[in-house]
């Protein structure tokens, strides 16, 4: 997708696509013919670079035709490069300035319990996107309100736009913080299905505090020239690296 566009955010995309790929195949309740139904768990994308991560799962599941992936970022495309909610279906929230989905997720998690719906908010942020004020004070919130049916990932790779985050941001250390903000803490190897999965099982069970999973990932994961390779957070692969990418991932 990001090869036929020639732009787009390949790193980020690919470090999260065991957590994506365990939410919308065995976690998360929901029915890609009826997008909209009550009931459904919901998924927000906060990192909204990764799009195409999240086009690729809800093609697969059936919301919207695989073919159409290839017209990401093209003009009258419904695939920009960050998600509009009000284009596809299955997204649940516009993305673009960072640090704005876990405050949303909040949102969304309290109306369910407002509406005495039982459904799930699951909200997946970048590490380097947790520089943002606007995340800790929405993790304070959420906590003080007791907001149990909220899940917050962080696809934690260490790396953001213009290097790592230890020389940014320090964010260390970084699972200390969210117990201090009241949070209930896991971390666990993100591209390990099995233990994402025990992840996601535990915090099904946690009452009275919102859960948060660290997923300890690679940048790039999968391809070996974008592994932990800053350049490729926002750059595209040329024709002859996405044939080599598609090789290795094979």
């Amino acid at each position: 997708m990001i090869g036929e566009a020639g732009s787009g955010h390949p790193g980020g995309s690919l470090s999260a696509v065991e957590i994506v790929t365990d939410l919308y195949f065995r976690v998360l309740r929901h029915k890609p013919l009826d997008p909209c139904w009550p009931e459904r768990d919901r998924f927000i994308l906060s990192k909204g670079h990764a799009a195409p991560l999240l086009y690729a799962a809800l093609a697969e599941c059936g919301y919207f035709p695989v073919e159409e992936l290839l017209t990401l970022r093209k003009l009258e495309s419904r695939l920009q490069g960050h998600t509009d909610c009000r284009l596809i279906p299955g997204v649940e929230m516009t993305a673009g300035a960072l640090g704005q989905g876990l405050s949303f997720a909040v949102g969304v998690a309290l109306a369910g319990r407002l509406d005495s719906m039982d459904y799930r908010v699951y909200v997946l942020l970048g590490d380097g996107e947790c520089d943002e004020g606007q995340v800790w004070e929405a993790a304070m919130a959420a906590a003080h309100f007791k907001v149990d049916n909220l899940v917050a990932i962080v696809d934690n790779n260490g790396l953001q736009l213009d290097g790592w985050n230890r020389d940014i941001m320090n964010l260390a250390p970084f699972a200390e913080k969210w117990r201090a903000f009241g949070w209930h803490t896991v971390s666990v190897d993100g591209h390990d299905l099995a233990r994402l999965d025990a992840a996601f099982e535990q915090v099904r069970s946690v009452k009275g505090q919102p859960s948060v999973i660290i997923a300890r990932t690679v940048k790039g994961k999968g391809v070996s020239f974008m592994e932990n390779q800053v350049d490729f957070h926002g750059k595209a692969p040329n024709a002859a690296e996405v044939a080599m990418a598609l090789k290795e991932l094979e």
